[in-house]
């Protein structure tokens, strides 16, 4: 121990004391370890003049801003405080205590690893073998809804089914869900960027927002955004990462704010979504095989989501400030801005050029929401009532007609705004600018080709469904109380979400078989779709499988060039591990005291 201890204080000594080169090269690793030993072999010494404490290797990060009054006076009571000489000699060498954490680690691996269209190549080939694989060794699981029948895994190397693999190749690439929304989104929302509709807006929120509540309105807007299905993964990323970047603020930081809020909140809302609906009519329907004349209100997890709504604005705000900033130094922050061309004004008037644009928005933004009101509102209007989307399953006509409401949304203000501020002269500069926007989602689309048959394969396979039913049938051997197996749908669901992210395609899976199980053990359907509405929410910003998670990566590239998968995991897992804890426990908490999750 004194030997390697010596050593390295020796050769501190010679790198920060003398000021000279060291002899041979060295890491920046072993530079830190040499200077983090060398202060603990010696003595803190007195402030030096303008504040801070020097130790054995100069370092002034340990009380910095200090008057040597009041330094010393600290000094006296951390002579021993270890940690705080390891956060010295941390920034003594740039490197900042977080490049030394877990996160920065995942994020090193995670970008080691190929680009993410090559991952799904990968994907699929595992899926080509894994799918083999179960259907040789003749795996296969009962049916969760229909008694009697099994399923088995498909083998996609027959030739049967390599046939359909040739055969639909395009089809897997024009159904993966978020490429048309994205794409027909983006012709209007590319129009209102730019015309300059955009940055005015940024302007008008960094005016209108205290910079101290700027996270925690960035969050509630992600988990409000659910009341409009998908479309907050849409609009919200892009801009709120301009917003940061606009106060000088990290963008990545809030990127990571907005889409915990999207993901992990999306279960939450004040309001009655369309995802109540869905849910509601799987768990009425699971409950009813074993209680025929039970019924399951749409609105019975209602309370229990607006108070996780709050929660959840509160843990991202806390996550985002005490976690996530703290990762980027201020050279950090000023490049992302810089690569994406942003100038970090903070908040700044309107110019007259501005103005008038905005309210000429603001105009036909309103005729334009009053009229889309009208087509939902109006009986016999395109827009209004339901239609049976499925048998049996009706669904209101403006929830399908989302994507081209968006498209309307933004393009009409946004043309407002380039003719009233000068910057759209004719029609062709609408059609250059929907251009410009197309062109760049090209990587976005690549994504998308790939991740759309990957995700095609893996439910062609089965492997996802059985992987669902063996879970819970594993929950089956366990004699387990209430609490516990509260954590264990919470559990299982979040696992399970890593493979299948459709909500309501997953819980036709596992409501069957879950609700009529735990309402054996004493839990009621209300709170078993609770449960897997938390575990549904907490791993989708990490799910390899959400659909979305390429809209992310392009958004972050526009800061990182070399963001690749690993940045993403590594800035949204601190969200889903304070969500596994914080809103399973809230959950916990709210069924002990006995409070109902919703309207009885």
């Amino acid at each position: 121990m004194g030997h390697w201890r010596s050593w390295l204080a020796r050769l501190h000594d010679t790198q920060e004391v003398t000021g000279s080169s060291p002899v041979w090269p060295t890491s920046q690793a072993a530079q830190w370890a040499a200077c983090f030993v060398g202060c603990l072999s010696a003595p803190l010494q007195p402030p030096l003049e303008g504040g801070g404490v020097h130790t054995r290797c100069g370092a002034r990060a340990l009380l910095p801003g200090r008057t040597p009054e009041v330094a010393r006076e600290l000094l006296k009571q951390r002579r021993s405080d270890h940690f705080a000489l390891l956060v010295a000699c941390s920034r003594r060498y740039g490197a900042g205590v977080t490049r030394f954490s877990p996160l920065a680690l995942i994020e090193r691996v995670g970008n080691r690893l190929p680009d993410p269209a090559t991952l799904f190549v990968l994907g699929c080939i595992i899926v080509l073998v894994g799918s083999a694989a179960a259907s040789i060794s003749g795996w296969s699981v009962p049916h969760p809804s229909r008694p009697g029948e099994f399923v088995t895994a498909v083998n996609l190397l027959t030739i049967s089914e390599q046939r359909w693999i040739w055969l639909n190749v395009i089809k897997n690439f024009l159904e993966f869900h978020p490429l048309g929304v994205v794409l027909v989104a983006m012709l209007g929302i590319g129009v209102a960027e730019r015309t300059g509709f955009f940055a005015a807006i940024l302007k008008l929120i960094v005016l209108a927002t205290p910079a101290r509540l700027l996270t925690p309105a960035v969050v509630f807007a992600g988990v409000s955004s659910s009341a409009a299905a998908d479309a907050g993964y849409v609009v919200l990323p892009p801009l709120v990462a301009a917003v940061y970047a606009t106060v000088g603020r990290s963008p990545l930081a809030g990127l990571a704010a907005v889409t915990f809020g999207i993901a992990g909140g999306f279960s939450a809302n004040l309001l009655i979504t369309s995802l109540d609906p869905l849910l509601q009519g799987i768990t009425l329907a699971a409950a009813r095989l074993v209680a025929p004349e039970i019924d399951v209100r749409v609105d019975c997890n209602w309370y229990f989501m607006i108070g996780s709504t709050f929660l959840l604005t509160a843990l991202g705000w806390a996550v985002t400030a005490g976690v996530v900033e703290r990762r980027f130094d201020r050279a950090t922050v000023d490049r992302h801005i810089a690569n994406a061309g942003i100038e970090a004004t903070g908040a700044q008037a309107l110019d007259r050029e501005e103005r008038r644009g905005l309210w000429a928005a603001v105009v036909v933004g309103a005729i334009t929401v009053a009229a889309i009101m009208a087509l939902i509102l109006v009986p016999g209007w395109p827009l209004h009532g339901s239609y049976e989307k499925l048998p049996g399953r009706m669904v209101a006509v403006w929830t399908d007609a989302l994507v081209p409401i968006l498209f309307v949304g933004f393009l009409l203000p946004g043309v407002a705004y380039g003719i009233a501020a000068g910057n759209v002269r004719s029609d062709r500069d609408v059609a250059k600018r929907m251009g410009e926007s197309m062109a760049s989602m090209g990587t976005y689309i690549v994504l998308a080709f790939f991740a759309g048959q990957f995700i095609k394969w893996f439910e062609r396979s089965n492997l996802g469904l059985m992987i669902a039913v063996e879970g819970v049938d594993a929950l089956k051997q366990f004699e387990l109380s209430s609490h516990v197996l509260i954590v264990a749908i919470v559990s299982l669901t979040a696992f399970i979400n890593l493979f299948m992210s459709s909500a309501s395609a997953k819980w036709a899976i596992l409501a069957p078989v879950m609700v009529p199980l735990f309402m054996g053990l004493g839990l009621s359907p209300e709170l078993v779709q609770a449960g897997y509405r938390v575990g549904d929410s907490i791993t989708n910003p990490i799910t390899p499988l959400n659909a979305y998670l390429v809209v992310i990566l392009v958004v972050a590239r526009r800061y990182e060039p070399a963001a690749g998968v690993g940045t993403i995991i590594a800035l949204l897992l601190p969200y889903t591990i304070a969500a596994w804890v914080v809103w399973l426990a809230f959950l916990l908490t709210w069924n002990a005291m006995g409070v109902p999750l919703g309207p009885s």
